[in-house]
Order: structure tokens, then sequence, then C-alpha cells
């Protein structure tokens, strides 16, 4: 039980990525650059299927949705990242912290669900607009759930935050209170996704290597392009599933910050500047496939 005179942190103090300064500069150029090209791809996506009347189908208004989840997932955490490169004293307000968690969250579980959909029908699932509002509003309670049980901790021993973005991890690690039910629930309901999800998608590419295994020899080079170009999906997919899953879905005794936070870097900022530049630039390889699947 927490102490009742324990007063809450009015902020928190991020350790950063590294502390070793040599680092600070090289790091803070790479990064700059990779949450510029996320926004410049992500966004510039965004807006050109909302301006581009021959673009309003399926297949890009799924990806526009996911564009902007990108942008957006990416945002809520790197302007922060940077900071912590700069300055001596890498604060973030009680408030601040909350709200930063809860929008990881929410963006985070809605991207796991985009990009599950994505993968069991890339190109139908938009036609019906209620599922993508339900992926939205199914990571909107689960974000509000966890917000909600991180919000009755007590913080009195400690304000200083091991990361360099107020995660649920390092938040248990400085908690005066218990966290056992918020650890059991981040499991259950992390287990839960994370398993759902890699089911949906493993199956869906099952599903694809099978078709292009029945495309006609004479057909065989375009099978392998299209072979290529979902395996490239499934190679962000992988990361960014992967990574999610090192991160929450194991026992605490095992936990390493340090682990963490380079297993944070792939899903919070690789992911999202990966995802626009293989799933615009290639996608329309994998329509193929559909085509070629309905003459089998």
């Amino acid at each position: 039980m927490a102490s009742e005179n324990c007063t809450a942190p009015t902020t928190f103090i991020l350790s950063g990525l590294t502390d070793n300064p040599r680092l600070q500069m090289p790091l803070l150029v790479v990064f700059l650059a990779i949450y510029i090209t996320t926004l410049m791809t992500n966004l510039g996506l965004t807006a050109l299927i909302s301006i581009d009347i021959q673009l309003q189908t399926p297949m890009y208004i799924f990806l526009q949705n996911l564009s902007f989840t990108d942008a957006a997932y990416s945002t809520v955490i790197t302007p922060k990242m940077l900071a912590t490169f700069l300055e001596e004293t890498k604060t973030i307000s009680y408030g601040g912290c909350i709200l930063q968690y809860f929008s990881f969250v929410l963006l985070s579980i809605s991207e796991c669900l985009l990009l599950a959909v994505m993968a069991y029908d890339r190109y139908v699932a938009i036609c019906k607009p209620l599922l993508v509002k339900g992926l939205y509003f199914l990571a909107f309670l689960n974000s509000l759930m966890h917000t909600s049980g991180l919000l009755k901790l007590s913080f009195c021993s400690s304000n200083v935050l091991n990361h360099f973005f107020c995660d649920i991890s390092p938040l248990f690690l400085i908690s005066s209170s218990s966290t056992a039910l918020n650890e059991l629930l981040v499991f259950i309901f992390g287990s839960l996704f994370m398993v759902i999800n890699i089911i949906s998608t493993l199956i869906s590419y099952i599903f694809i290597i099978l078709t292009v295994l029945r495309i006609r020899s004479k057909e065989n080079d375009g099978g392998k392009k299209i072979f290529h170009t979902c395996a490239s999906h499934l190679t962000v997919i992988t990361i960014f599933f992967g990574a999610l899953t090192f991160s929450y879905i194991q026992p605490s005794s095992s936990y390493s910050v340090e682990q963490e936070k380079i297993s944070a870097v792939f899903y919070t900022l690789l992911v999202p500047m990966l995802n626009p530049l293989i799933y615009s630039l290639r996608n329309r390889k994998c329509i193929v496939l559909k085509e070629v699947s309905s003459m089998h």
C-alpha cells in the first residue's frame, strides 16, 4: 500500500537513450533525419490520398489510416526524445507523462490492429468503415484501461525514469505502490493482442505463399515479384510485433532497461518510417496476387 502522505511528483526526469556525451549529437542527427523522413512520407501520403480522387479506393484509404497513425505515433515519442539529447535537465511533467503514455498505447495498439487487418485482407477490409472505427475504439479502451491503472500508482521514492519516453515498465520500477495488478493486465492484454495479430498475420501469409506456389510456371517471374513484395511487408510486421513482444511479453525478472531502450527504437522510430516506403512504393504488386488467385 502506498503511504497516505505520499506527495505525487510534479515532474519526471528522463534519463534518455544514452548518457554518453560523445553519442548525443550523432544520435540527435540520426533520429532527427528518421523523424523528418517519417513525417514527410506519412503526412505526404495522407494528404495525397485525401486530395486525389483516383486514390479513393479501399487499398489507399486503408493505407491513409496507417500513414496517419504512423505520423502521430512517431510524434508522440520522437520530439521529446530529441530534446533529451540537448537538455541538461531532461524533465517531463506528470500530466505530460501520463498523456504521452496514453497516446503511445492508443496509437501502438491501433498500429498493431491495422497491420493485422491489412495482412488479413489489405484491400477490401476498408470497404466497411465501421471496421477501422472499431479498431481505434478497441485501442482507445485498451489505452484507457492501462492509463487508469497507472494513475492509481504512487511515486514517492523517485521521479527518475531510465528511458527516453514515459513507458509503463520504467514507471513500474519507480512506483512506491504495488504494480502486480498493472503488470498482470499488461501481460494478459498484451499477450491477447499479440497472439491474435500474429496468428491472423501468419495465416494470411500462408495463404499468400500457397497462392504464389500455385501460379503456373510461365507466371513464375510474376509470382516471385509478388512473393518478394509481400515478404517485405511481413518483415516490417515481424520487426514491429517482435519488438513489442520482447518489451512487454516477458517475465519481469528478465526485464532489462537497456535492452528495452534498443527494442523501443525499432517500434517507435524505425517501423513508422519503413511502413509508407514499403506499403506505398511496392503495394501495387500485391494486388496482382488477388487477380492471379481468382484465376486459379
